[in-house]
């Protein structure tokens, strides 16, 4: 009899899915189904990548101090409280190991990252999942959700996958409520959308008991390289630094990020593009009886009549060359979330729907 067994809970995690990259028989697919940047990285940061890898062979930096006095400068953080990770992920990942365990609770909105509930799950801790009120983070509920058990709290601000956000007022109020043995992260993967943002770095300035975690994922549009970093109080910051393995970021994600980082006329480039057609797309599907709320981010949550409608327009656009994410594992099913392309692939997009619903050419 096999004895070799994981530790509890582990089997009890529902595997994290992807967004889809192809559809079987169908070449030259639009894929909007993962939050990517369409425009890709910027042409520094793939420059330094490309110079980086004669240096393949060597060892990155343990510490990432360059980088951090960097992502300091840029955004008027302290380095010394700036800690980098393989996506925001790990960081996710890092506050659960060192924060949560068995008996302990994490609480998660019902619409919230995946992730939030499988790195529980995985440091043998216990996801407690509160309401979100019409798809926007319910303070009140969380807060409701909490307990003497209650070691984390996450928020993703604005959200994944319906891209609301709350105010910085009900973010303060939020901090102030939790327990006192309680860390609150706020997760900002997609605070660079929002000009002028600060992903919620005075919330945590302000207090002992907030950390921000970041991505270059999205708006950098370096998702394939996996950087990320978190913002908090320099006594958190030393324990994530302790689990954290030394060498996390490969070099070339590294120096691709900085360079990304320094880029800010194409970011904002990129930033403004996403923003017009963003509203654009939001506002084509709302005339054609598809509504969304008002997204924060690089993606809009289609909302349909139901599972059955939601089901079959996927259906429709797979056929019609076009990749999509459904979200019924976030709770959501009659909606699919679409990320916001170029101008082609959002007016293709606004096409495909038209034609779902019978109101297109």
């Amino acid at each position: 009899m096999n004895k070799i067994a994981p530790q509890p809970g582990i089997m009890d995690i529902a595997l994290y899915q992807g967004g889809a990259a192809h559809v079987d028989g169908v070449a030259n697919v639009v894929k909007l189904s993962s939050n990517e940047n369409p425009f890709g990285p910027s042409p520094r940061a793939i420059a330094a990548v490309q110079a980086a890898a004669a240096e393949m062979h060597r060892y990155p930096s343990s510490d990432h101090a360059e980088f951090r006095a960097a992502i300091g400068a840029a955004h008027g953080l302290e380095p010394e409280r700036i800690i980098c990770g393989a996506g925001s992920d790990e960081i996710i990942a890092l506050l659960c190991q060192a924060y949560a365990g068995p008996g302990d609770e994490v609480v998660h909105t019902e619409h919230g990252f995946a992730m939030y509930r499988i790195c529980a799950q995985a440091a043998g801790a216990t996801p407690v999942e509160v309401p979100e009120r019409e798809r926007v983070t319910d303070v009140d509920a969380i807060i409701a959700g909490c307990s003497a058990r209650t070691k984390l709290v996450f928020i993703a601000n604005p959200n994944n996958p319906t891209g609301t956000m709350i105010g910085a007022g009900e973010v303060a109020r939020l901090a102030d409520a939790i327990p006192p043995q309680a860390i609150l992260v706020l997760d900002g993967a997609y605070a660079e959308y929002i000009d002028g943002f600060d992903g919620g770095a005075a919330e945590v300035r302000a207090r002992e008991n907030v950390v921000m975690t970041r991505t270059f994922s999205k708006l950098y549009g370096l998702g394939g390289l996996r950087v990320g970093w978190a913002y908090g109080p320099q006594a958190i910051i030393d324990v994530l630094n302790r689990v954290r393995g030394p060498f996390n970021l490969s070099a070339a994600g590294i120096v691709g990020a900085q360079a990304a980082l320094a880029d800010t006329d194409y970011t904002e480039q990129c930033r403004a593009e996403n923003a017009r057609w963003r509203n654009w797309l939001a506002e084509a599907l709302a005339e054609i009886g598809v509504p969304s709320d008002t997204s924060c981010a690089n993606f809009i949550l289609a909302r349909f009549a139901s599972q059955a409608e939601a089901e079959a327009c996927d259906l429709h656009l797979q056929a019609n060359g076009l990749i999509v994410r459904r979200v019924t594992a976030y709770k959501l099913p009659a909606a699919l979330r679409i990320t916001i392309g170029n101008e082609a692939a959002c007016r293709r997009i606004a096409a495909a729907i038209a034609g779902f619903k019978g109101k297109g050419a």
